[in-house]
């Protein structure tokens, strides 16, 4: 008995080691449904790598309209998101969404807009002396047009994870 624990300490210890060194972090956060559409909408006017139709199809998805000419899945990715808003001054508030190596800084009503599109999506709050933060990393939406179209709720899935 008195061996079998330490064995097991190391085993488990030695598997945490080797999964921290294939890269496996926390599984990927899901979301779906109107949350998942609202973290897409908000993010996709921003996106360097949609096209214009593609962008045009999100944002009438999210305005209410169903019924949208656009008829293939859009997927909607950002490598990185990070907001700020400030607690002491109360006026601050942006957001730094990067794409690959791209980076788009939004302030204002934009960055609250995704920052509380952020919460809404279960992203925790962290804070720092006079600011609050929201961030992820590695967002993907896929938004299918012709599943929303049958509104049973489906058709809006997002995966990210903890930014780092």
């Amino acid at each position: 008995m008195k061996i079998t624990m330490p064995v097991c300490a190391v085993l488990v210890l030695g598997a945490a080691h080797v999964a921290a060194a294939n890269g496996a972090g926390p599984a990927p956060s899901k979301i779906s449904g109107s949350t998942a559409l609202a973290l897409a909408g908000v993010i996709a006017p921003l996106s360097p790598t949609l096209s214009g139709a593609e962008k045009k199809a999100v944002a009438m998805l999210f305005a209410a309209n169903a019924d949208i000419p656009y008829k293939k899945p859009v997927v909607v990715t950002a490598d990185k998101i990070v907001c700020r808003t400030g607690n002491v001054d109360i006026t601050s508030r942006n957001c730094e969404v990067t794409f690959g190596k791209k980076v788009r800084t939004v302030n204002g009503p934009t960055a609250n807009e995704i920052f509380a599109t952020e919460a809404l999506a279960g992203i925790p709050p962290d804070g720092a002396a006079g600011s609050n933060f929201e961030s992820l990393s590695k967002l993907s939406c896929t938004i299918d047009p012709n599943a929303i179209r049958q509104k049973d709720g489906s058709g809006a899935d997002c995966t990210f994870q903890p930014a780092n």
